[in-house]
């Protein structure tokens, strides 16, 4: 791995899922392992950004449509029907990159699963020359594998962080890494400081 083809990829890390006044937390939506992700990510930023890396933020989208009410697909709405205007919407404090990991060197904005579908990222990957992407975020069994999956078909190697994404439930979280192993890497986020020379 060289750190300057290296990007850190974190998959939907906002103030709507984590923050207790955003979305989710109004909702009394949540998990402890969702919430302690930032604290340990945050390291593997630091080193990754000393080595010469760059981070990218994928962050989750509602698009505002006419009047400002977001434009929710009904998977999402039946799933989630707390959704209501202002929520994930950009320029929004919800919509926002938690503190802990702010700021980002590219923000993209995502409308589905995966951060490769319908967004500016494979463009950015491309520009900058990045061929690595380490991986963690929400949901492990939702965008974070849906990115993996996505990235492997185009020939980019990732490192998922499996320590540096959740989901609701933990066997849920433990059976997706398994099942990914045959697509990617896998380590701990002190394993990938150590690796970029980092102390963890």
């Amino acid at each position: 791995m060289t750190p300057s083809s290296t990007a850190l990829l974190t998959i939907d890390l906002q103030n709507d899922f984590l923050h207790p006044k955003g979305a989710y937390g109004r909702a009394g939506q949540g998990a402890d392992s969702i919430k302690a992700l930032p604290d340990r990510i945050a390291p593997v930023k630091a080193a990754l950004t000393k080595a010469g890396g760059s981070y990218v933020s994928a962050q989750f989208t509602l698009v505002p449509g006419r009047g400002g009410e977001p434009l929710i697909s009904p998977h999402l709405k039946k799933l989630r029907p707390f959704l209501t205007k202002g929520d994930f919407e950009p320029g929004s404090f919800g919509h926002s990159l938690v503190d802990t990991l702010a700021p980002a060197d590219f923000t993209v904005e995502k409308v589905a699963y995966s951060a490769l579908y319908q967004t500016r990222l494979e463009y950015i990957l491309r520009a900058m020359k990045i061929d690595t992407l380490i991986i963690g975020g929400i949901v492990t069994n939702g965008g974070v594998a849906s990115t993996v999956r996505d990235a492997h078909l185009r020939d980019i190697h990732t490192i998922l962080l499996s320590d540096g994404c959740a989901a609701f439930k933990d066997d849920v979280h433990e059976a997706t890494l398994k099942s990914l192993g045959s697509v990617t890497e896998i380590m701990t986020c002190a394993e990938a400081v150590t690796l970029l020379g980092g102390t963890s």
